[in-house]
């Protein structure tokens, strides 16, 4: 009965996070599984993944109903952060629980802050004013560096995604989102995959309820965030970025 009580939250937060700011469900999930159900941070980790899966890519298909989501740029960052995630992910599993239990929350928490101090109130995209050559070098250059981190910390590299598309591409909020949640179904799951692959076990019942759960989350945060206009996403956005870095903060230090 913990395990599924653990699981709904667990998942409903990351979808949220998911739904409204592109944030990895992994971010979540794993240091939950860890603290309160007994998870190897490996174990935990495959968990999440498999989460990022289906929450970002209903996110993306909304955001992407929308209009905002940006596929042909999009492509090309997915291409690096495919093959580092696999990197990254083969990594993570020489490393103890702690390190990977507790590496997200800070940057949840200061993003959070970031929408709040700071938001992101354009509606369009300076993407287009990026010389093509410019925009497919940072594009791969930025992807690398996401696939690492995605497949390290077992995250579909929503934080890093959504501070390289917005501040280093100029992405508006909403098409930042809908992009970088399209990437991350695709690192996602080739994270969740080379776990398997690699060595990881799966607990059924944790992987169904979380699954659910993260997908309800991220459906109704999404259908929400496309609704408002950018500056009530930011500070809805803001305020729940702020909220889950805290309780990931305080659920680390437990």
């Amino acid at each position: 009965m913990v395990l599924i009580i653990v699981c709904i939250i667990a998942g409903l937060g990351a979808g949220i996070g998911t739904g409204l700011a592109g944030l990895s469900a992994a971010v979540v999930i794993t240091p939950m599984l860890i603290t309160f159900c007994g998870f190897t941070a490996y174990e935990a980790v495959g968990i999440a993944l498999a989460s990022d899966v289906l929450a970002s890519a209903v996110t993306a298909y909304t955001y992407g109903k929308n209009k905002n989501l940006d596929i042909k740029n999009g492509l090309i960052m997915m291409a690096s952060v495919l093959v580092f995630t696999i990197l990254g992910s083969w990594l993570s599993s020489l490393l103890p629980n702690a390190v990977l239990g507790g590496s997200s929350y800070v940057m949840t928490f200061i993003m959070g802050v970031r929408f709040l101090v700071s938001p992101i109130t354009k509606t369009t995209s300076r993407m287009d004013e990026i010389e093509p050559k410019k925009r497919i070098i940072r594009s791969l250059l930025s992807g690398i560096h996401i696939g690492l981190f995605c497949g390290f910390v077992g995250a579909g590299g929503g934080v890093l995604l959504l501070i390289t598309l917005t501040s280093v591409l100029g992405y508006s909020l909403k098409t930042a989102v809908g992009t970088s949640t399209f990437i991350m179904t695709f690192t996602a799951l080739t994270g969740a995959v080379s776990h398997v692959i690699i060595g990881g076990t799966v607990n059924v019942t944790a992987l169904v309820v979380c699954v659910i759960a993260a997908l309800i989350g991220a459906r109704a945060s999404a259908l929400f965030a496309n609704k408002v206009d950018a500056k009530k996403q930011n500070r809805v956005t803001g305020v729940a970025l702020c909220g889950l870095g805290a309780v990931l903060a305080l659920v680390n230090w437990l």
